[in-house]
């Protein structure tokens, strides 16, 4: 059942008490209903139009996503800025915008922990245009 058959429903009930209008609590009732009534028509229109809007920022998001892939290629986050190598195992890691926040990352081969450390940079300032890239840090001084 919708909001607005609920409220035909009540509006029903009310009408089917015959609730004497000259009354302060008749008043008082009809007045609520008409206001409930309103409501729900408020609340209808918005779940159309938030249906609408939800459909269209779908669209928006495959279109930017088929905006991305020309301009960055399939895989637009794969620069040797974002990659660190296991002094243990000398196995290439590469690193999510999680392991920016840590100071140290477990390697997934050898398990042993990796220290980060951003001062050390590839020095190519195109390489990543991310924020928390080590360029930009270096960047930032």
């Amino acid at each position: 059942m919708t909001i607005n058959e609920k409220v035909s429903y009540l509006k029903g009930l009310a009408e089917g008490l015959e609730i004497n209008e000259s009354t302060k609590e008749g008043k008082l009732l009809k007045a609520i209903v008409d206001v409930l009534e309103d409501v729900s028509f408020s609340v209808t229109d918005l779940e159309d139009n938030y249906a609408e809007l939800s459909e269209y920022v779908e669209l928006i998001d495959e279109d930017l996503e088929e905006v991305e892939d020309v301009m960055f290629g399939e895989d637009e986050f794969e620069d040797d800025c974002c990659d660190v190598v296991c002094p243990s195992c000398g196995e290439e890691i590469e690193l999510d915008d999680e392991d920016f926040d840590m100071d140290e990352i477990i390697c997934p081969v050898c398990g042993k922990q990796i220290e980060l450390d951003f001062d050390e940079c590839c020095d190519d300032e195109e390489c990543c245009d991310d924020e928390k890239c080590c360029c930009n840090e270096k960047d930032k001084e």
